[in-house]
């Protein structure tokens, strides 16, 4: 039986509250309190700088009025923002050897995603992230800690593309560009473009998504319950007595 991944779909979210509600719910599932959870939403403007971010050389200017946040997560410094849709799938891995296997799962989903809407995006094994003709579509940046991820991906729906160099250089590649589906010529909107990356996550990550009933004020703080399947399986990983 595959396993459940609990999909918490929610609105704009201030990036440090978002942050925040990762590391909670991240800490309820390393202690298997909670089953996989998956929230997507979207962000307030924000530039995060990733572990291993040089800033010195792309942090361009600090007058933008967009703050930087410094994160966790792999990669460099990146923007979020009005009209991009974030996904942070909170996840149990097997070991520390599937989070390429993770990385590529949620590659996957983004470039299905896109397909659906007629966008032929690639995976460019130099570069991270989704291509669409040496422009970049979608991000992936992630955290494992004790076998559990947090962070995520962001796919560009129809974000203000100036945002991302107003201030920074994006990723700190300076000879591509940016795109979005918005300014591929797509004509959708968040909803629909969230159904379709949720349905593709389920499938590339092997689970069953469910939709969470739970209001988002008590997810925040609590996380989904576990769902009996979830909680047999916890249990026959147990050792006997």
């Amino acid at each position: 039986m595959a396993a459940t991944l609990h999909h918490v779909p929610c609105g704009e979210v201030v990036y440090e509250d978002g942050l925040a509600w990762q590391r909670s719910l991240w800490q309820r599932r390393v202690e298997d309190a909670i089953g996989d959870v998956l929230l997507t939403l979207t962000h307030d403007p924000v530039y995060t700088a990733g572990r291993h971010a040089d800033l010195d050389r792309n942090l361009l200017r600090d007058d933008t009025g967009v703050r930087v946040v410094e994160v966790e997560r792999g990669g460099d410094l990146t923007y979020h923002g009005p009209g991009q849709l974030v996904a942070y799938p909170i996840v149990a891995l097997g070991s520390s050897k599937d989070v390429r296997w993770f990385v590529d799962a949620l590659l996957e989903a983004c470039r299905r995603t896109v397909a659906a809407f007629g966008v032929v995006a690639t995976v460019d094994a130099r570069r991270p992230g989704l291509w669409v003709d040496g422009r970049k579509l979608a991000a992936v940046g992630v955290r494992l800690d004790r076998s559990v991820t947090f962070h995520g991906l962001a796919l560009n729906v129809a974000p203000d593309l100036d945002q991302f160099r107003a201030g920074i250089i994006p990723c700190g590649i300076t000879d591509a560009g940016l795109c979005s589906l918005a300014s591929l010529g797509v004509d959708t909107d968040l909803e629909e473009v969230r159904e379709h990356l949720v349905r593709e996550l389920g499938t590339t990550l092997q689970r069953t998504v469910v939709a969470d009933s739970t209001d988002a004020r008590t997810a925040r703080a609590l996380g989904p319950e576990r769902s009996e399947a979830d909680a047999a399986a916890a249990a026959s990983r147990q050792p006997e007595a």
